[in-house]
């Protein structure tokens, strides 16, 4: 290589240098007002304004492919954990007397029904095995048994309002509670739960009652039920108003 060329290349590296740090520079400032830009956006139920627009825009897809005919995987009886994990602990940490809970069903203003955990029973049992999965990434096979939530709707004359948009459920002392779209609350596998691995629930996983939901995420599984409503407008959601997206199916 003459000496010509080897400046020639010389010259080269050191161009493409520039270029490359130029660059770095660029991506690295355009980050930074991009970060910055962010942080000066208004707060939209606990998230910042382009992320909840972000959320938003998933929900309308997500929910517009929604079907009855998706059912979550169900597996054998042989597979589920002997001690299922807990996912949460808010609602259930007041006293609680278990003697006295009635839930309360809201079917308009002014008129709520109390009923106690042996009606419930009293409708036909259904039993699902599925794959519980938690927003904090980890999953477990488990075993419940109650009532599907279609039948506790005609049981109770509930059509109505089922063809509204939602349902809100919250814990007696309303410390936790959810709004679930109705065709996911509709589906087959959405039970009311009283069993787990064919036993009473524990007071952790929600005695009496809790919702089992397996088209959703375990934040949408609300222990201890103590109210259930229904509404054509979204119902508060505890993790939804801590910048989470409020449809949270999978």
């Amino acid at each position: 290589m003459n000496k010509r060329e080897e400046l020639l290349t010389e010259k080269q590296i050191r161009r493409r240098t520039f270029i490359a740090f130029t660059f770095l520079f660029l991506f690295l400032g355009s980050a930074i007002i991009g970060w910055q830009w962010l942080h000066r956006q208004p707060a939209d139920h606990g998230a910042i304004q382009p992320l909840r627009k972000v959320l938003d825009a998933n929900e309308f897809i997500f929910s517009s492919l929604f079907s009855k005919r998706h059912f979550a995987k169900t597996y054998s009886p042989d597979l589920p954990l002997p001690h299922p994990r807990v996912n949460g602990k808010i609602g259930l940490n007041s006293a609680f007397d278990t003697a006295t809970w009635k839930l309360h069903l809201v079917k308009a203003p002014g008129d709520t029904l109390l009923i106690g955990i042996d009606e419930i029973k009293a409708l036909q049992k259904t039993e699902i095995i599925f794959d519980f999965k938690c927003i904090e990434g980890w999953s477990q096979v488990t075993h419940w048994g109650g009532v599907r939530f279609s039948d506790f709707v005609k049981k109770y004359g509930l059509d109505e309002q089922s063809k509204m948009m939602f349902t809100g459920l919250s814990t007696p002392d309303d410390e936790y509670y959810v709004g679930i779209d109705n065709k996911s609350m509709m589906h087959p596998q959405t039970i009311l739960c009283y069993e787990m691995n064919g036993k009473p629930l524990p007071l952790n996983q929600g005695y009496p009652l809790r919702l089992i939901i397996p088209v959703k995420y375990g934040i949408k599984h609300l222990k201890r039920i103590g109210t259930i409503s229904f509404s054509n407008y979204r119902p508060p959601d505890y993790w939804y108003e801590r910048g989470y997206d409020y449809y949270s199916g999978l």
